[in-house]
């Protein structure tokens, strides 16, 4: 059978009091939309189809950063979730399959639940996702005779005893996409709020002798994001999550509520990641890496047994091979370090390829950048490179070769060769006290002839 994804994303979301749309405030490193569009793909669609409204160009394009073949409709005016729905219409046409009804503002559906719930839709025409909550508040109550769900009454619209439900609507449905559409046609806006509602064609189907029912998820997979409180609270469960995953697949913590995970952080068995470390988007480190305190990765790989920091960067396009050693305060950009490569102290490598077992000293500098373009420093196998270089790129500094500590190298060094690009020292003795005498004299009347 095949799948479509319809998945809303026009709200306004006034309570976040922000010029950004609401379902593009980032949760671990990306937007609360590429959440529920991650869960969704997990069943392979065959079509996704994301309804915008505000902010629509902006939605529009994060929707395509994440997948160019996603397709947009839009609802320039709000009048409800059926309504939302509808305008999907056109993007679906021809589509002979199931269409499973997502929200852009509620990030934390699991992929195990929408199968789930396209697995009930083997013996029901529609598929309900509810929840029990503990605190049912102003939710939507699904209204079950056994197994068959009989109706999804709005909060405002209920009666005293169907408040009293604590089984409730998340808002998220399956069905025949053909289904689907006739069904919200028949929709009216005849309710407190004068929407068009989503959960009405539940009552609709059950009139027409479709069967309908509904599956439970845990309450935390339909947490919404409607404020920034809540977008803080769901930023932590997220923390929570990946930290227990990680424990589950095996790496150790030093104190794990420090570490930060990005929605996509990959962490193999027996990594080490000590305290207060951040991994942006695009990080993958391997079995038996070693993450030392307050370092900050994004966009790179770590193989296994190399150790970075403390107190080290790595860039997008960090590429560090086995047993590679980033010490502290050093950056890596762009660069790839071969088995066994050190940068251990206090350098800038950015726009750069290293060598095995090369060794770059501290204070070193890929100087990579001339004002307009980027130039690429090459250093190969066994070099070493003094403290204090500074690498004129473009620049190749051979195998086994040597720079001298402090050089300026703007020339390429063969393999085996020593560099020195320093001007020779000269020695004055005794003049440095006779120019601290002349200086503080200097100060001394000055400071007179002011007063």
């Amino acid at each position: 059978m095949t799948l479509a994804l319809i998945v809303l994303a026009a709200g306004k979301g006034t309570r976040m009091n922000s010029d950004l749309p609401k379902v593009l405030h980032p949760i671990a490193g990306a937007p609360m939309l590429v959440h529920a569009l991650r869960a969704g793909a997990a069943l392979e669609p065959e079509r996704i189809c994301v309804v915008t409204g505000h902010g629509a160009g902006a939605v529009e394009a994060a929707a395509l950063e994440h997948d160019p073949d996603i397709k947009a409709a839009r609802q320039d005016t709000q009048l409800g979730t059926a309504h939302a729905v509808a305008q999907a219409r056109a993007v679906l046409e021809g589509h002979d399959g199931d269409a499973i009804v997502l929200y852009g503002d509620t990030p934390f559906i699991q992929p195990e639940t929408l199968k789930r719930m396209i697995e009930a839709r083997s013996s029901a025409d529609l598929v309900a996702l509810g929840f029990d909550a503990a605190d049912p508040g102003r939710y939507g109550r699904l209204v079950m005779d056994g197994e068959a769900l009989e109706r999804i009454v709005e909060f405002k619209d209920a009666t005293e005893e169907e408040r009293a439900i604590t089984f409730c609507n998340s808002g998220v449905i399956a069905a025949d996409c053909d289904t689907l559409f006739d069904l919200i046609d028949a929709v009216g806006n005849d309710n407190a709020a004068g929407e068009y509602y989503l959960t009405d064609i539940i009552g609709v189907a059950r009139a027409r002798g479709l069967r309908a029912t509904a599956i439970a998820c845990d309450e935390a997979e339909t947490l919404g994001v409607n404020s920034r409180a809540e977008l803080a609270a769901a930023e932590a469960l997220f923390q929570a999550r990946a930290r227990a995953a990680a424990f589950e697949d095996g790496v150790t913590f030093y104190a794990p509520g420090s570490v930060f995970f990005s929605f996509d952080t990959v962490l193999g068995r027996d990594a080490l990641i000590e305290q207060n470390v951040v991994f942006g988007p695009g990080v993958t480190v391997e079995s038996g890496a070693h993450i030392r305190a307050f370092s900050h990765l994004e966009g790179c790989h770590v193989a296994r047994g190399a150790i970075v920091g403390p107190y080290a960067r790595l860039r997008p396009g960090a590429e560090l091979a086995e047993d590679v050693r980033v010490g502290n305060f050093v950056e890596i950009k762009n660069a790839s370090l071969d088995a066994g490569a050190k940068v251990n102290h206090l350098s800038y490598v950015g726009d750069a390829d290293l060598g095995a077992g090369c060794n770059v000293g501290a204070g070193s500098v890929t100087c990579n950048y001339d004002g307009v373009r980027k130039h690429r420093t090459q250093i190969g196998a066994g070099a070493f490179i003094g403290s204090g270089t500074m690498l004129i790129a473009p620049v190749t500094v051979g195998e086994d070769a040597m720079t001298g500590s402090g050089s300026v190298i703007t020339q390429d060094v063969p393999d085996g060769a020593l560099a020195l690009a320093r001007a020779r020292q000269i020695t004055k003795p005794g003049l440095a006290r006779r120019l601290m005498a002349m200086f503080r004299s200097s100060k001394e009347t000055n400071h007179e002839e002011a007063i």
